[in-house]
């Protein structure tokens, strides 16, 4: 689902995909945890399920995720991400170190390797690699 884009600025046209809260917070899970399925994505901060499948279904529509039948359960699905998706990696970690830097969230374990500069491209390179063999 290509729309017209609002300019021809690469920033406006990123924000146009991804600008919104919760596409961001699908994308942490997928990227930084082993999250995949549709209660899992975003539920710290209890999406709506509408919201949730408005965004997933856009995410799909832009081929940054899949949804693929669960091997465990073929009812269920899962979603994973796709090349593009696994792109957005070195945004995501840069913005989990600015928001320890600048905000006042406490920084976790969970984000500990994203927020030294050298540790986080070494995080980055194998994450990246280890998303890009799931395909």
């Amino acid at each position: 689902m290509k729309r017209e884009l609002r300019s021809d600025c690469p920033v406006a046209a990123s924000l146009d995909i991804l600008g919104d809260r919760w596409t961001l917070l699908i994308l942490r899970d997928l990227l930084l945890s082993e999250k995949s399925q549709f209660g899992e994505l975003a539920s710290q901060e209890s999406v709506a399920t509408n919201i949730l499948a408005d965004r997933l279904a856009k995410l799909v529509d832009r081929g940054i995720i899949e949804r693929v039948p669960d091997e465990a359960d073929r009812r269920k699905f899962r979603y994973r991400v796709l090349t593009p998706g696994v792109e957005l990696l070195p945004v995501i970690a840069e913005l989990v170190a600015w928001g320890v830097k600048n905000t006042d969230v406490p920084p976790s374990a969970q984000f500990e390797p994203m927020l030294d500069p050298g540790t986080r491209a070494t995080f980055v390179g194998e994450r990246t690699k280890q998303l890009l063999d799931q395909q």
